[in-house]
């Protein structure tokens, strides 16, 4: 016992770049028209973010070293383009669906932030390539029946449901390619309603050729 009081409390992690409050809000209102299947639970359109690098779970003492490290970035502003068609993941039976981004400059950015983190022992990159994309809505699971939850009711969730009608494609003014100027450290805190993130640290990046961030 004594031992486990010694250890540091630990936070989920991950580093994000956030997006201007203009995109966001097109994407709350896309949300309210297309993500109303009772199988679909919306993304908070608040915290619609870019996820450069999950970092897990760390001790609580580390927090503001990993802040300083994952702000300490020197890409600026990368331009991103949102692709209309949201993206079933996985396409044969979906748990989630991301709207795809083409991003050069997101990329450069994800490399930098992700060589800081791995020096600084913080992060181990994951073996598949970066993907640029916004995760916009998640499929509910489908309840198991009693005979298979297993011991003590154990188990209550199964498989994502079936999506009949998937999301329709995003609105024109939202394919108009924006900077995204901030990028955020977020703790994630898991509730049965879903997962809440709390910005821990930001840090703004200049706009090319403007010589400051916005």
């Amino acid at each position: 016992m004594a031992k486990e009081r010694l250890k540091s409390p630990r936070a989920r992690l991950f580093v994000a770049l956030d997006l201007p409050e203009a995109v966001r809000a097109g994407l709350a209102a896309w949300q309210r028209e297309e993500l109303t299947a009772e199988e679909l639970r919306p993304a908070d359109a608040e915290t619609l973010h870019m996820t450069l690098a999950f970092l897990g779970h760390h001790p609580e003492r580390e927090v503001e070293r990993i802040a300083a490290v994952a702000s300490d970035v020197t890409v600026p502003a990368p331009e991103v383009r949102l692709l209309p068609d949201p993206v079933p993941v996985p396409r044969s039976r979906p748990r989630l669906f991301a709207i795809d981004a083409q991003s050069e400059g997101s990329i450069a950015l994800q490399a930098e932030a992700e060589a800081k983190l791995v020096d600084a022992g913080f992060y181990e990159p994951e073996k598949r390539d970066f993907w640029p994309h916004l995760t916009v809505a998640r499929v509910r699971s489908e309840r198991r029946p009693p005979e298979e939850r297993g011991r003590r009711g154990r188990r209550r969730y199964g498989r994502p449901m079936r999506v009949e009608n998937p999301p329709g494609p995003l609105p024109e003014e939202l394919l108009e390619p924006f900077h995204a100027v901030r990028v955020a450290l977020y703790r994630s805190h898991l509730r049965r309603t879903g997962a809440e993130y709390v910005p821990v640290a930001t840090v703004e990046l200049p706009i090319p050729g403007s010589g400051k961030a916005v």
